[in-house]
């Protein structure tokens, strides 16, 4: 979504209003996201109901607590995945992906969390799954630059 047009959702006052701001700085999320982009994100989005894959989400690194990840939810436990070159692929009896890594088992409370771009991206592929505590809360608006402002 490189050159999404401005969307009419705008967040309410109340959302904004507990919302955390996000800058991001890498390009680990291109192309749905570029350095620079500035984010609002739902810190209370999962008091009640888990993350969903395909949300992107904010966690906390595993490696560097003082710094936040902005990655794609692709797997929640409890669960069996596939590992492939192209991401995570839910598990479905014995049959193997033919581009199959290797098979993943997330215990309930875990998100594995990847980013958009596989080839740039430090992930759960290299830090394992990460905690459902961990994770700051659900990206929903992009403010920043004006011409890319939309609804996530």
């Amino acid at each position: 979504m490189p050159d999404a047009a401005p969307s009419s959702r705008t967040p309410s006052w109340l959302q904004r209003r507990r919302s955390r701001r996000v800058e991001v700085r890498d390009a680990s999320m291109e192309p749905t996201l570029r350095p620079g982009d500035r984010l609002l994100v739902d810190p209370q989005a999962y008091r009640v109901a888990p993350p969903r894959p395909g949300e992107l989400v904010v966690v906390v690194d595993p490696e560097a607590a003082d710094r936040w990840l902005v990655k794609r939810v692709v797997g929640v436990g409890p669960g069996r995945f596939w590992r492939t070159s192209s991401g995570l692929r839910p598990y479905s009896g014995d049959v193997q992906p033919s581009d199959a890594v290797e098979e993943i088992s997330l215990e309930a409370g875990a998100v594995w969390v990847e980013g958009d771009a596989l080839g740039a991206s430090r992930d759960s592929r290299s830090f394992g799954p990460v905690a459902a505590g961990t994770v700051v809360g659900r990206v929903y608006f992009r403010y920043r630059p004006v011409e890319r402002r939309t609804a996530l």
